[in-house]
């Protein structure tokens, strides 16, 4: 837990490229949630699909769920911060998310899945990424795994800042999840008190920060709630270095860009329209999981 480099300081810390603003939307059998990363960042911000937060008191927001839906070529990643949430999926696997949980799920050539509250009342609050897949991956066979928050890897820093490695490697400590193709890091940050937080990236890494809750800054410019920071890629810059209120939380997310055609048409996404037609037909004819 004291693997943190406090001798370890960044010399030319990222810069916030801009600052994108999240939108209201709803998904599924009527989920209300907010969509920070849309199709019109993709390739900006390419390993990345998308980024959906959702968070409410009121039941009527989230009750309905995602009743079973198809997805194919890429795979999502779910941290639950608040809420409990049954998945289950056309592969056979079964997972209850919970706080501080994660669901990793690989479509790969296709899978049926739902994700249903198991609560009437309450907050449910969390996160969901899509991260593509490459080509040659993209008719892979199904893949999924659950961790509860005390299977996810993390350590504190010495300067009070509790950090959870969903993905990739932060400090010495190897996340739960490695993809060797995008090289993904995702981190979840919890500021205990004042405190500053760096973390080591390769320039050419496509990066965003998102606060969701407290006051947190990226040099010069505060993060407000439901918006995405956008980071530069400028050429010799080597990481990102936030500052975080007492009691602030972010997520940090990274990876290395696929360069490949993407080619989106709901729940599947591929490089060709022709593979696009293919995923359409197989989940019409039942053929997709």
């Amino acid at each position: 837990m004291d693997q943190y480099n406090t001798a370890s300081r960044l010399m030319a810390p990222r810069a916030v490229e801009q600052l994108v603003a999240g939108r209201a939307t709803s998904d599924g059998a009527g989920v209300k949630l907010t969509r920070l990363l849309t199709d019109d960042w993709q390739q900006r911000l390419d390993p990345f699909l998308m980024l959906d937060v959702f968070g409410s008191d009121q039941a009527d927001d989230y009750i309905a769920g995602f009743p079973d839906h198809p997805h194919r070529g890429f795979e999502t990643i779910t941290y639950m911060i608040a809420g409990r949430m049954r998945h289950r999926d056309s592969a056979g696997n079964q997972g209850l998310l919970q706080n501080g949980g994660v669901q990793w799920m690989t479509a790969g050539r296709g899978v049926i899945h739902s994700e249903l509250p198991e609560q009437e009342e309450g907050r449910m609050e969390g996160f969901q990424l899509w991260l593509n897949l490459p080509g040659k991956d993209k008719m892979c066979a199904p893949w999924y795994r659950d961790f509860q928050a005390d299977d996810v890897p993390a350590f504190d820093t010495p300067d009070g800042v509790q950090v959870s490695v969903i993905a990739g490697a932060s400090h010495g400590v190897v996340g739960g999840v490695q993809r060797e193709a995008t090289e993904v890091l995702y981190l979840v940050l919890h500021f205990t008190r004042d405190a500053v937080f760096e973390q080591p990236l390769a320039a050419d890494h496509n990066a965003f920060v998102v606060a969701y809750e407290g006051a947190v800054q990226l040099g010069d410019t505060a993060l407000p709630l439901k918006h995405m920071a956008v980071l530069a890629n400028t050429p010799d810059t080597d990481g990102v270095r936030l500052r975080g209120r007492a009691g602030a939380r972010a997520i940090l997310v990274a990876g290395k860009p696929l360069g490949e055609p993407i080619v989106q048409y709901g729940p599947f996404v591929m490089n060709s329209q022709a593979e696009i037609i293919a995923a359409i037909n197989d989940y019409r004819s039942g053929r997709l999981a």
